[in-house]
């Protein structure tokens, strides 16, 4: 089943749960792996510019954590003022142990909600971008 209104993209990483955590929390470093808003500029007041790889447009994003639960907030724009953001992506980190795994290891996990009026065609690119950073993101933690 497709759900139309969330997409999820997972992977196991070989490092520790807090390294991956301030990986993803690096609004620097996503201008690496968001296909959406490459080559990041920082602004003021948390908030970032990139490009998107696909339209060339500016795409802005203010980046919240909550290091207790290992979940990183990613608010999008097209518009640096926070208050026109909307949440829609999270990465959310699980340790190792809480699956099973080493506490060396632990699982990334990108996750997004359609706004509504997105398109068909828009909303499939934005999956498919998901499931290509997560395989990016796996290689730049675990190289880093």
């Amino acid at each position: 089943m497709t759900d139309p209104y969330c997409h999820s993209a997972s992977i196991e990483v070989a490092v520790p749960a807090e390294q991956a955590f301030a990986f993803m929390a690096d609004g620097m470093k996503q201008g690496d792996w968001a296909l959406g808003s490459w080559g990041r500029k920082a602004l003021a007041d948390g908030v970032f510019e990139g490009t998107s790889l696909f339209s060339g447009d500016k795409t802005y994003v203010r980046i919240e954590t909550d290091p207790a639960n290992l979940v990183v907030y990613y608010d999008i724009g097209g518009t640096p003022d926070p208050v026109k953001m909307a949440r829609r992506i999270i990465a959310r980190i699980v340790p190792g142990p809480t699956v099973g795994q080493p506490a060396d290891q632990c699982i990334v996990s990108l996750v997004a909600w359609r706004s509504d009026g997105m398109s068909d065609r828009r909303w499939h690119q934005l999956c498919v971008s998901h499931e290509t950073e997560i395989l990016m993101i796996k290689h730049q933690i675990e190289s880093a």
